[in-house]
């Protein structure tokens, strides 16, 4: 049985696949196309057209958890406004080195070893941090912020002109529009918003909070997003009805994982970042293989593992936000308001 061209097992998955994405990218600060466009990859959709329907999932999505993190103050609108313009640069850069590659027939090798290694590095990365902040908390010297080193380090440069930060620090225009021209290449490039660097950048290399970082890589991507649409879409590189699917099941859940991050302590948030990206560089590493092997059984198990990590993290988050507000009930019964330790 078909419905609007797809097998009615593929419509259900693209459906539910976009809650639990919606989810992770509202928590996160990322679109989900980091496991769109990949998904789509190891079910046979060309590059180019993997590529644009990740971003215009991004786009999508991305509106709509900008208005959550809107609403519980979340965004750093001068700091996103700047990066938006480096993001641009990069973006268009990206997109014209793919259409070379795909020329050359190496554009779904390059994407899939570049997602590979990037999420792994970006993936051990957190999970590093996670250990540190552990042994902070386990010290008596723990520190009062979450401000990484790096970012301290980073911010000690003053080279002008000087932004200022949420966090009470301030960054050189330069460095927030060059790491703009980076994630922008990667969002080109690998077909992604390129939240799942961009949140990690803001929050490692520029200085801001966490919660932060996710609001205002939000924001950044928004804009970002829609310009790849718009190149992509140029280009008849998006499948319309496969974005169609995707959003209809994200619109409830990219609000549900907004609301989540007021509720979920900044240590989890940092160890299911890690865990997802670990997991997700671990599939595409495994389609990878299974291409170059002519190996169909593994490419099975890439997708049942791309897809599944995302709804386990995505139940992990549900679980653990709805535990937080049933603690929370008592506490706002008696008038008492909970606070979240950070």
């Amino acid at each position: 049985m078909e419905l609007l061209g797809l097998a009615l097992p593929l419509l259900v998955l693209f459906v539910s696949f976009g809650f639990m994405v919606g989810v992770l990218f509202g928590f996160f600060g990322m679109g989900g196309a980091f496991l769109i466009t990949p998904t789509l990859l190891i079910l046979d959709y060309p590059a180019p057209v993997a590529i644009g329907s990740g971003l215009a999932f991004y786009f999508g999505t991305s509106i709509i958890a900008v208005m959550k993190h809107y609403d519980i103050g979340q965004v750093n609108y001068k700091l996103g406004a700047v990066m938006f313009v480096g993001l641009t640069i990069g973006i268009e850069g990206g997109r014209i080195l793919v259409f070379g590659l795909e020329v050359l027939g190496v554009a779904s090798l390059v994407t899939g070893v570049a997602y590979v290694v990037l999420l792994a590095a970006i993936g051990l990365l957190f999970l590093r941090r996670a250990l540190a902040i552990s042994d902070e908390d386990d010290s008596d010297d723990a520190p009062d912020d979450e401000i990484p080193d790096i970012a301290k380090r980073v911010q000690a440069y003053e080279i002008p002109p000087m932004i200022s930060l949420v966090s009470g620090g301030r960054a050189s225009l330069w460095t927030i529009s060059g790491v703009g021209g980076v994630v922008g290449l990667v969002s080109g490039l690998l077909g992604v918003g390129g939240g799942f660097i961009r949140m990690p950048a803001i929050y490692y290399l520029i200085g801001t909070p966490l919660s932060v970082a996710v609001g205002t890589s939000l924001f950044a991507g928004l804009f970002s997003g829609a310009f790849g649409t718009f190149t992509y879409g140029l280009s008849g590189s998006i499948d319309l009805v496969v974005v169609s699917l995707l959003l209809a099941g994200s619109a409830l859940g990219a609000r549900i994982g907004s609301a989540a991050t007021t509720v979920v302590e900044e240590d989890d948030v940092i160890i299911y970042f890690g865990s997802m990206m670990l997991l997700a560089s671990l599939a595409i590493g495994m389609s990878e293989l299974a291409n170059w092997l002519g190996t169909d059984a593994l490419d099975v198990v890439s997708v049942v593992l791309l897809v599944g990590s995302s709804f386990a993290v995505g139940s992990i988050i549900l679980y653990e936000a709805a535990k937080a507000i049933r603690t929370n009930e008592p506490d706002r019964a008696t008038g008492d308001t909970p606070e979240r330790s950070d």
